[in-house]
């Protein structure tokens, strides 16, 4: 289960978000703009999609914050989010997953789980 997911420089998301997902049903509501949709590109783009197009941008550094009138473009995207394993779903001995991804406006990226650099 998806217990919470963490975005910083990401699309919209220029600052440090975060967004908790208790048990049941959540629901995300916002007017026009908001980043409603940006919320799942960013599980997309940690779960390792490698289309720009699927994620509505034309280059993959389209996910990295791009600036305002009032605020720097950034020079990187985070995207972490945390998975609950209490009940032992994979098979390893931890209650928590973290899968992690960053992109840097060079191009360069990294996959992290559990802070861990990992290969897609």
């Amino acid at each position: 289960m998806l217990k919470s997911l963490e975005l910083l420089g990401f699309k919209t998301f220029a600052d440090r978000t975060r967004f908790d997902f208790p048990a049941g049903i959540t629901c995300i509501v916002g007017p026009n703009g908001s980043g409603k949709s940006n919320v799942v590109d960013a599980i997309k783009w940690i779960l390792g999609d490698q289309s720009p197009k699927s994620l509505r941008g034309k280059e993959m550094a389209d996910v990295i914050f791009n600036g305002s009138a009032s605020r720097k473009p950034s020079s990187f995207a985070e995207a972490t989010m945390t998975l609950d394993n209490a009940c032992g779903w994979l098979p390893i001995e931890v209650t928590e997953i973290q899968i992690g991804r960053r992109l840097w406006r060079t191009g360069e990226s990294e996959y992290l789980i559990n802070g861990q650099p990992a290969r897609l």
